[in-house]
């Protein structure tokens, strides 16, 4: 191509003007590094290094989301975009654009020692009722006159460095009058040209593509962070508004005015009191992709007229030998649920955590809090490594390793997510041999997924069943047969803890599977191969009881955060579940299930009577003399919300950040 018409060309102008984006955003964050250098006393040269790396894609989303309007005004492929006004307000809408972003990037420098962590889209909410706040940000303009001037600076670049088309007016209006050959060639070529800027413009803004590339959010800084506050250098500021813009924000319900009422009432701050001396048993957590306790013939003996078999015989075989439980369930409806709510038992109340404006929390979780006793952790899922988000917050989790395609190698793919899970599940177990001791892994299948395909070699041999799932869930049972077989050959093999339990459910084919209560119902499983750990329980657990639990087993002597119940060391009357369903929480202890919008109970069941929940007891017992259980259930559910709201909100989701003392209740 020509050198003049290349610098005529209006995608070249965007690649400039990106590329200086880019260098403004890095010049931003080196300040906000160095200005606020004493809250990271950790981060060394080389860590600062992978820190700046790893903020590129979130500066190229960033970029890209700011510029939009610009981008598709420079590629349009018509004629009039090289007129020389055209491109003076071309120009404008660039310069503003980025001028916002710059200010919200620096702003955040001197706002950073107050909040730790980058402004997001909560600020909007936050502020809403303040009328002061052009008083505020004068006196900060003031105060931080050196941010001032690097804005100033910035800005001025910006407006400065800005590359126009062909260089100048002139050049823009000749360009016009340039004859074209072929108009056809001209259309076809910039019509192609917008559609290839587009797809990048697409890719940059997820950070990836592919469907295992989940569009990266503010929890994905996770994976280049030693300490979650060094989130704030990885990301920018218009990235974080832009990501939390219209989500819903954590408002604090103040159900409870008296902190001392709340905290007696439920407190998410474990005390654990053991009579026995701490057991270093290995501990291994499967998470299984979406097996609904439905697919189980073992928790369904009263299906199809006593005739049900399922599609799991070999987890049937371990659930018979292990301890497990009538009434068990998921926190959440995604995979992006599962790891908060069973690796540091963290619920998904409103929206994911890991997508919400807290995720770069301070958090712990069952490796973090096993570091102190000495275990070595590591996280195993057979996708592309970032998928899903899961590295980045297996790490913020305090894993010292994590094992995805990467680690495994290109091979043994089922074409669209993960490694089959067969193989990469021996894979788990031949890195486990190779661990010290003692060691909490963990892993998180995938075949059980839409497209519901397995290996060309096993066609045939699990049954097809009435939904398309029912076959990837006989091969995954029989993945997990053989992983169990490898297991058992290690001398320590008996000295391991394992825990079980599925992300999510899926399809169903039971009218009861398809309830309020039952879309969460997946099975939960704690075996020991040498201890007298069996039975089915009737208590009603969670995914969130799993890590609380595995340390009440273990003797854990030391004050710890959950939102969960160890099922160990509490009452079976006490005993409770709760989770989302948007847009009510629910509530189960004892023989009822409570459903509640926030301000109102809205239905009541006896759902152990009341299989499909037909029978509404909300207003019966609210016309009982004393309102029990209704009362004490409501009053309990709406402590649990207040503390999960007002904790995200404050960045108190570990022992360390809160000076509450109180024993969970």
């Amino acid at each position: 191509m020509n050198k003049n018409i290349l610098k005529a060309e209006p995608a070249f102008a965007v690649l400039c003007n990106l590329g200086l984006m880019l260098v403004v955003y890095y010049l931003c964050r080196i300040a906000f590094f160095l200005i606020n250098k004493g809250y990271f006393p950790d981060v060394t040269f080389s860590h600062l290094w992978t820190l700046l790396k790893g903020g590129l894609q979130f500066d190229i989303s960033a970029i890209i989301y700011t510029n939009l309007l610009y981008i598709l005004m420079q590629v349009l492929p018509f004629k009039f975009r090289l007129n020389a006004v055209y491109q003076t307000v071309a120009k404008w809408v660039f310069v503003v654009s980025n001028s916002i972003a710059v200010l919200a990037n620096c702003l955040d420098i001197g706002y950073f020692p107050f909040t730790n962590r980058r402004t997001t889209g909560t600020f909007f909410s936050e502020f809403e009722n303040e009328g002061n706040l052009s008083a505020v940000f004068l006196h900060a303009a003031l105060d931080y006159w050196y941010v001032t001037l690097v804005i100033f600076a910035l800005i001025f670049a910006v407006f400065k460095l800005y590359y126009k088309p062909a260089g100048g007016d002139d050049a823009v209006g000749a360009g016009c009058a340039l004859p074209l050959r072929r108009n056809v060639l001209y259309y076809s070529l910039h019509t192609l040209l917008m559609c290839g800027v587009v797809y990048f413009s697409i890719i940059g803004i997820r950070g990836g593509f592919g469907p295992t590339v989940r569009p990266i959010t503010l929890s994905n800084a996770n994976a280049y962070v030693n300490k979650p506050a060094e989130t704030a250098i990885v990301l920018n500021t218009p990235f974080c508004i832009i990501r939390t813009l219209g989500t819903t924000v954590y408002k604090n319900p103040a159900y409870f005015k008296d902190e001392a009422e709340l905290e007696a009432i439920y407190s998410p701050i474990h005390q654990p009191q053991p009579t026995e001396a701490f057991k270093p048993l290995n501990v291994v957590i499967l998470i299984i992709e979406s097996f609904g306790k439905e697919y189980s013939g073992f928790f369904n003996t009263h299906l199809d007229n006593g005739t049900y078999k399922g599609y799991t015989p070999f987890l049937d075989s371990l659930y018979a030998e292990g301890l497990t439980f009538e009434y068990s369930y998921a926190n959440g409806r995604k995979s992006i649920d599962a790891m908060p709510s069973v690796l540091s038992s963290i619920p998904m109340f409103i929206e994911p955590f890991i997508v919400t404006p807290y995720s770069t929390n301070e958090i712990s979780g069952i490796a973090d809090i096993l570091k102190e006793k000495g275990y070595y952790s590591a996280f195993f899922h057979g996708a592309p490594n970032g998928s899903m988000g899961f590295s980045a917050y297996a790490k913020s989790a305090g894993f010292d390793a994590y094992f995805g395609l990467d680690e495994y190698g290109n091979k043994d793919l089922d074409g669209t997510w993960a490694v089959w899970d067969e193989p990469f599940l021996q894979f788990y177990a031949d890195k486990m041999g190779e661990m010290q001791q003692p060691f909490v892994s963990s892993v998180f299948t995938a075949s059980s997924h839409h497209p519901f395909k397995i290996p060309q070699q096993y066609e045939g041999k699990f049954p097809e069943g009435t939904q398309p799932i029912h076959k990837c869930v006989g091969y995954t049972d029989y993945a997990l047969r053989q992983f169990f077989k490898k297991m058992a050959q290690y001398e320590w093999y008996k000295n391991t803890l394992f825990v079980l339990t599925a992300d999510h459910t899926n399809q169903t084919a039971h009218d009861e599977y398809l309830t309020d209560i039952n879309r969460y119902a997946v099975p939960i499983l704690f075996y020991h191969p040498s201890s007298d750990l069996k039975g089915l329980k009737t208590m009603p657990v969670q995914q969130t009881d799993i890590m609380p639990s595995i340390l009440g087993y273990l003797n854990y002597d030391k004050p710890y955060f959950a939102f969960g119940q160890d099922i160990f060391n509490t009452r079976e009357d006490d005993k409770f579940v709760a989770n989302y369903n948007s847009p009510r929480y629910q509530f189960t202890k004892g023989d009822y299930f409570l459903q509640f919008d926030g301000q109102t109970t809205n239905a009541v069941y006896a759902y152990k009577s009341d299989v499909l929940l037909h029978d509404n007891l909300v207003e019966a017992l609210k016309a009982r003399h004393d309102k029990v259980p209704l009362q004490e259930m409501e009053t309990q559910l709406k402590a649990i919300i207040q503390q999960y709201i007002v904790r995200m909100s404050e960045n108190k989701l570990t022992v360390n950040t809160s000076n509450n003392k109180n024993t969970s209740k």
